[in-house]
């Protein structure tokens, strides 16, 4: 059927109408924060302004981590179908805003992850333009790296700000180099981590149940473990990093009320998959399904911790140069943990949801579609793999991204799939050939090929066996065998998509840094008399 045809004039309108209305409805949630913050702490001096300013580029920045970060937790649900765009955005707001305004916490460190020593920092009016020059840097970064379509870390851009602004005000001194080396470990160890993870449980349940004959069956008796297994992950990740403004357990009884709740998750998912019975698919598809409610059930959970735990990249620069602002007209003092107010955090809330239904499309789609294909099994691997490793991070105290963990997830679906196909097109290729040698027409070959698709798991490898044997007497150089492995390589990753990203990842904190850094000149330079 014929696809109507576009006029690329009328797309190009439509598309500057719609981006527009976008940029405008922005501008609009930034003259409210305006209009409120001036009305309720205008006419303070020079201070107040800085106060006004500094809310209006704390909305800016959490309206960017709503259109960047936020991808990370419900992609995967949505490349995998288990929702639309409609819903994905549905969920993330209202789960990121519930997240940043019930457990968001009222008290937030002013320095992010002990970057830079405040003592080290000359006055008050001084980390007033730090941190405003911080929060600006980040904020443009992640603009930057949105309209890129790079998904980044938010916590890495307010680091490098924080960083870049504070060696500007302090001096190469004040940073502590020991933990900006653990971040940049981190960002090896995210990915990898994530990767590896969600690489291993999809080949699992490949083996435990797709690969199986009696797909139903093994269904039946493998599914119930690994939602338990997600029950209990997800369940610890939400107590350690959803609840812990609220109250901060140990990770001895995180595991243990995760525990409670995988058995849970086990024994009901155990009684519903009985009832179901011959309902159930006997097929891939069928299977897939099984994981529709967990994917739905992990983008909000992920995206609750993602508020309660990253609200703070948004609130804290401004919940601390509120503080400062307050400090500056009686003690003077730096202080390195503050009160975070309800409308700065309401401004953090809201301007994560802002930026989310506004922006975050392009950013769901990048992560979920554009790196490679994914299915509700592949999908439920990413999510799980994220909530194990910011359990194994946070147990070994090691500060790890969950965009770089959600991101490098994909990935690592991604080379599996790519290492599992190329073993099979490289097989069909050995078949063949073989058959080519013992002089079979092309008939012969296609038909053969089309029953060695259709057959069993445990036939296939019975062929591929004796191949093998048959092959053992042929003589391959090392120069044969690589060429015939290249030949038939899969490529199921977007190549384009993982150098951008990588290349994205490996400029946050230095980018951000040096955008903090001139900026904080700039600020100084002109309020200096």
């Amino acid at each position: 059927m014929r696809k109507p045809t576009v006029n690329p004039k009328r797309q190009l309108i439509n598309f500057s109408i719609a981006d527009i209305g976008r940029l405008a409805l922005a501008i609009i949630f930034l003259i409210i924060i305006y209009v409120f913050v001036s009305g309720h702490f205008g006419g303070g001096g020079v201070n107040s302004h800085l106060l006004i300013i500094a809310a209006v580029i704390g909305g800016y920045m959490a309206m960017n981590i709503g259109a960047n970060d936020v991808a990370n937790n419900v992609g995967p649900a949505y490349g995998a179908g288990a929702i639309n765009l409609l819903g994905a955005i549905v969920i993330a707001v209202i789960c990121e805003s519930a997240g940043a305004l019930i457990a968001g916490g009222d008290v937030t460190g002013t320095i992010k992850k002990n970057i830079i020593s405040p003592d080290l920092i000359p006055d008050v009016q001084t980390f007033i333009w730090l941190m405003m020059a911080a929060l600006l840097a980040a904020a443009l970064w992640l603009n930057i790296a949105t309209a890129m379509g790079a998904p980044v870390s938010t916590t890495h851009s307010i680091v490098g700000g924080v960083l870049g602004a504070g060696v500007a005000a302090g001096g190469f001194g004040v940073a502590n180099w020991p933990m900006m080396g653990k971040i940049a470990a981190s960002w090896v160890i995210s990915p990898v981590m994530g990767g590896a993870i969600a690489a291993g449980f999809l080949l699992l349940i490949k083996r435990t149940i797709l690969y199986k004959d009696n797909k139903r069956q093994a269904a039946q008796k493998m599914v119930p473990v690994y939602l338990a297994i997600m029950g209990w992950a997800f369940t610890t990740y939400l107590v350690l990093k959803g609840l812990k403004h609220i109250h901060k357990f140990p990770m001895s009884q995180a595991l243990l009320i995760g525990l409670v709740a995988g058995v849970g998750v086990f024994f009901v998912t155990g009684v519903l998959l009985r009832k179901q019975g011959e309902k159930l698919e006997n097929s891939k598809s069928g299977v897939d399904k099984l994981f529709v409610i967990p994917l739905i059930v992990s983008a909000a959970f992920l995206s609750f911790a993602h508020g309660a735990n990253d609200v703070a990249n948004a609130v804290g620069p401004l919940a601390a140069i509120n503080t400062a602002v307050a400090n500056a007209a009686g003690s003077g003092t730096i202080t390195t943990k503050v009160a975070i107010p309800l409308w700065v955090m309401a401004i953090g809330a809201l301007g994560i949801a802002t930026g989310l239904a506004l922006y975050g499309p392009k950013l769901i789609k990048t992560v979920g579609q554009e790196i490679t294909e994914l299915d509700m099994a592949r999908g439920f691997c990413v999510a799980l793999a994220a909530a194990i490793t910011v359990i194994i991070a946070s147990q070994y105290g090691l500060p790890v991204s969950s965009t770089h963990i959600a991101v490098g997830a994909v990935f690592g679906v991604g080379f599996l799939r790519e290492h599992l196909q190329s073993n099979y097109n490289r097989n069909i290729a050995k078949i063949r050939k073989h058959m080519h040698d013992e002089n079979e027409d092309e008939e012969t070959i296609t038909a053969f090929l089309a029953r060695f698709e259709a057959a069993s798991v445990a036939e296939k490898k019975r062929v591929l066996r004796e191949l093998k044997e048959k092959a053992k007497h042929e003589e391959f150089s090392w120069a044969q065998r690589r060429r015939f492995k290249k030949a038939y390589k899969a490529k199921l990753i977007e190549r384009s998509m993982l150098w951008k990203i990588v290349a994205a990842w490996v400029f946050t904190v230095p980018l951000s840094g040096v955008l903090a850094a001139a900026l904080y000149y700039m600020i100084r330079g002109y309020m200096l008399p």
